[in-house]
C-alpha cells in the first residue's frame, strides 16, 4: 500500500482543496483509505464525500500511539492507497518537542510526505526553505512537492528552477492561481458538507483542477497489481446492549460524528437510527439519544418552525430518557438562539440561551473532570477532547447542574461543562471514544440500566 501525509510549510496553504482534488480523482482509479490529523469535523467531511469513504480522524491528544496505528491500519485494510491530511505545518504542534507534529504522525505511520506549498511572493527564496525542512528532520521521506497559487507560467518556471537547482526535492504538481479555487478554498473550512447543497458540483471542479495540475502517476498504485483484500467486518462486543437503538440527529443542522465513534456504537450490537431535526414530525421509537454538533444557528428558523419535533423531543427528555447533546445539540436544547438582532426559539430543555458572536468563545483542546453528578460517566475520570463554539450560553439559574469541570478549556462558562437536566447530558466539548474516555460504553451502559430498570454501575 502506498502511503501519503499531505502536509505544508503552514496554515492555509491550501492542503484541503488539493487533498480534496487527489481523493476524488484517486477514488476513480484506485481503492482509497482517507485519513485527517487532529480533531476536525469539517475537512474530514470534505475529504470523504470526495474520496466515497470514511475520513477517520488521527489525534495525538485523545488518541495512544498504538491506537492511532490500530485505526489506521484498520481503516486502511484492504485498501491499495491511504491519504492523510495534515493540520497546519509539517513541523507544527501543540509539543515544542514535536511529539505530536505532522512529522511525527509520518514517523509512526511510516507516510511518504506530499509538501503542499503556498507559492505566493516566492521565487529562489523556496530553495532555502526546502533546504530548511529537510535538514531539520532528515529521516521525513518526501515523496514530492506541489507548488500553489502560481501566478504565470513564467513565476512558475523560475520557482522550478531553483528547486531543481538547489535541491532534491521533485516538484509533482502546480496549481496556479484560480479565483473560483479560491473562493472554494474559502468555503471548505468554513462549511460542512451536510449544509452545502453544491458539494458534489464543487468537488467536481476542484479534482478538474487537481487533475490538470498535479502528475497523478505518483499517487496511483495500479501499476503494483496490488490486489484488495477482504474488509474485515464489524464484530458484536457484547450481546449485552444489541437490541438498543440510538436515534442520532443527522440533517443541515447537525452531522458532527467521529465514524469510529459510530462503529464503535455498532460494534456493541447498537442499531443507529437517524433521524431529522428539520423535515421529521416526531422522534422514531428509540432507547437514546446523541444530537452531535453542527450548525443549528443557520438553520434556526427552519429548526424553530418545526414545532412538533420540538415537543417530540422536549417529551423524550422530560419523560427521563437519557439524552446525550454536544454543542450544536447544546445549542438546540436551549430556549433560544440570537444571532445579531433576531432571536429564535429552540426546544427550552435547558434554561438558558445562545447569543452568536464574532470570535471564538471556545477552541481548542480541553480537559475535563468528571464529578459526582454526572449520570453515566465514572466520578474522577479526567476526559480528553475539544471543543469550538463561536456562542456563548447564559444559563438562568445559578444552581445549573453539571457534569463537569473544566481542567483545561472553558466549556459553558470555563468552570463547568456538561449540563445535566433529569438523564440529559449537554456539553460544549466533544468527545472521543478512546483509551482515556470509554464514553460510549459508559453512555450505553446507562440506557440499558434504565430500559432494564437496573441500578447503574460503572465500567
Amino acid at each position: 500500500m502506498k502511503s501519503y501525509l499531505i502536509s505544508s510549510t503552514k496554515k492555509s496553504s491550501g492542503k484541503t482543496i488539493i487533498a480534496t482534488g487527489l481523493c476524488s480523482v484517486l477514488s476513480n482509479i484506485d481503492s482509497l483509505a482517507v485519513f485527517k490529523k487532529g480533531p476536525d469535523y469539517i475537512d474530514p467531511l470534505w475529504l470523504s464525500q470526495a474520496s466515497k469513504a470514511k475520513c477517520y480522524n488521527l489525534d495525538f491528544f485523545t488518541m495512544t500511539n498504538s491506537e492511532i496505528r490500530k485505526l489506521y491500519k484498520s481503516a486502511s485494510h484492504g485498501k491499495n492507497i491511504s491519504i492523510v491530511e495534515g493540520n497546519k505545518g509539517l513541523f507544527d504542534g501543540v509539543s515544542l518537542n514535536g511529539i505530536d507534529s505532522n512529522a511525527s504522525l509520518a514517523h509512526l505511520l511510516k507516510l511518504d510526505v506530499i509538501l503542499v506549498l503556498d507559492c505566493s511572493g516566492i521565487t529562489r527564496g523556496i530553495a532555502p526553505l526546502l533546504q530548511g525542512y529537510k535538514n531539520f528532520d532528515s529521516k521525513i521521506k518526501y515523496k514530492g512537492i506541489i507548488l500553489n497559487n502560481i501566478a504565470s507560467e513564467r513565476h512558475e518556471g523560475k520557482i522550478i528552477n531553483a528547486v531543481n537547482e538547489f535541491t532534491k526535492f521533485k516538484v509533482i504538481g502546480s496549481v496556479h492561481k484560480n479565483k473560483k479555487l479560491s473562493i472554494i478554498e474559502k468555503s471548505l473550512g468554513l462549511e460542512p458538507v451536510f449544509q452545502n447543497t453544491n458539494t458534489r458540483k464543487i468537488i467536481k471542479n476542484i479534482s478538474s483542477i487537481i487533475k490538470s495540475s498535479i502528475d497523478i502517476k505518483y499517487f496511483s498504485n495500479k501499476s503494483t497489481g496490488a490486489k484488495i483484500k477482504t474488509i474485515p467486518k464489524i464484530v458484536t462486543k457484547y450481546k449485552k446492549y444489541s437490541g438498543l437503538k440510538i436515534g442520532i440527529a443527522l440533517d443541515q443542522a447537525f452531522g458532527f460524528y467521529y465514524p469510529d465513534d459510530l462503529d464503535k456504537f455498532k460494534s456493541y450490537g447498537v442499531k443507529i437510527i437517524c433521524f431529522n431535526t428539520l423535515k421529521d414530525k416526531s422522534l422514531p421509537k428509540v432507547d437514546g439519544l446523541f444530537i452531535g454538533g453542527g450548525f443549528p444557528e443557520r438553520v434556526a428558523d427552519k429548526l424553530y418552525k418545526n414545532s412538533s419535533m420540538i415537543k417530540s423531543i422536549s417529551s423524550f427528555i422530560d419523560s427521563g430518557m437519557p439524552v446525550y447533546a454536544e454543542c450544536g445539540g447544546l445549542m438546540y436544547l436551549c430556549e433560544s438562539i440570537k444571532i445579531k438582532t433576531k432571536k429564535f426559539k429552540m426546544t427550552g430543555i435547558i434554561k438558558g440561551n445562545i447569543e452568536m458572536c464574532d470570535k471564538p468563545i471556545g477552541r481548542g483542546y480541553v480537559e475535563l473532570m468528571v464529578n459526582d453528578k454526572h449520570p453515566w460517566m465514572n466520578k474522577g475520570d479526567v476526559v480528553k477532547c475539544h471543543e469550538f463554539h463561536y456562542s456563548d450560553i447564559k444559563i438562568k439559574s445559578k444552581a445549573s447542574s453539571y457534569g463537569f469541570k473544566v481542567m483545561r478549556g472553558y466549556g459553558i462558562n470555563s468552570k463547568h461543562d456538561g449540563i445535566l437536566y433529569k438523564n440529559l447530558v449537554a456539553s460544549y466539548s466533544h468527545l472521543r471514544d478512546t483509551a482515556q474516555s470509554k464514553w460510549i460504553e459508559n453512555y450505553l451502559n446507562f440506557i440499558y440500566c434504565i430500559k432494564n430498570n437496573e441500578t447503574k454501575t460503572n465500567i
